[in-house]
């Protein structure tokens, strides 16, 4: 790291600078969002689930998707994990990480610009993905599921996603008879309400699944659900691709750009 040493005057500059945050760092003493709706954001939220994560990730490799201000991925370095990549679409979140990361003195954990549906371009699996409050925000949230399990879950995924509705979960038939409806009603079948303009004054906030509905999507992608939820999140593990003989899940799936170079030159 670097070793220019800040002073909380300057640190807290710096942070207002950077701003406005979304997670509420502790960057030496200075909160970087300390009127967060959320109080002390993600922190709180993290000792709620912290059990779900092997305690110890020395030689792991973990992929930080929508890592925002960098919080998971600084807790997964914590853990001993060998290398940790964060990525994001916004470059004022990245911005804010590397900030933090210099400022908490954690090395080994990198911060690139990219979207979940580029994922494939890494070329590589990790140990554990964590993909946590992304899902609700994306135009195409299954695909990302997709996406992630055939290209980057080697092993683990830590996921989240804002969640409404009843805590059950409807038990599913195999089939059903086209003319049967009543299953559709049940409150606790798996559904995902869509939302057309805002929810909560954003825009992105493109969808609430129900229990039911993000299990079943974690299911369908290829994922064995561990542990969880708690408080929303779940420890999944990379499984068999539901109906994979019938080709690859992800619709549009990214290729690598060795791939997608030798496949623009064949045409």
């Amino acid at each position: 790291m670097t070793e220019r040493i800040m002073n909380a005057a300057q640190i807290a500059q710096k942070a207002k600078g950077l701003g406005p945050w979304f997670q509420n760092l502790d960057l030496k003493g200075v909160r970087t969002a300390p009127s967060h709706f959320l109080g002390d954001y993600p922190a709180d939220k993290f000792s709620r689930f912290a059990h779900l994560i092997p305690a110890d990730l020395t030689g792991k490799t973990v992929l930080d998707i929508g890592c925002n201000a960098g919080f998971y991925s600084f807790e997964m370095r914590r853990r001993g994990a060998a290398r940790v990549l964060g990525i994001d679409t916004d470059a004022r979140y990245l911005a804010q990480a590397r900030f933090a990361a210099e400022v908490l003195d954690v090395g080994g954990v990198e911060f690139r610009q990219m979207g979940v549906y580029d994922v494939a371009a890494l070329g590589e699996r990790f140990d554990l993905v964590i993909f946590m409050g992304v899902l609700y925000h994306l135009r195409h949230p299954l695909l990302a599921l997709d996406l992630i399990r055939e290209h980057v879950a080697g092993d683990l995924m830590l996921f989240q996603t804002l969640t409404r509705g009843p805590d059950t979960v409807a038990q599913a038939a195999e089939d059903y008879d086209f003319s049967e409806d009543a299953h559709f009603q049940a409150p606790d079948w798996p559904r995902m309400a869509f939302i057309e303009r805002q929810w909560a004054n954003d825009w992105t906030n493109w969808w609430v699944p129900n229990r039911a509905g993000v299990e079943a999507m974690l299911r369908a992608s290829g994922f064995a659900i561990e542990a969880g939820p708690a408080d929303e999140v779940y420890l999944c593990r990379a499984a068999e691709v539901p109906f994979a003989q019938y080709g690859p899940a992800a619709v549009y799936p990214a290729r690598p750009e060795s791939d997608t170079s030798q496949g623009d030159a064949a045409q």
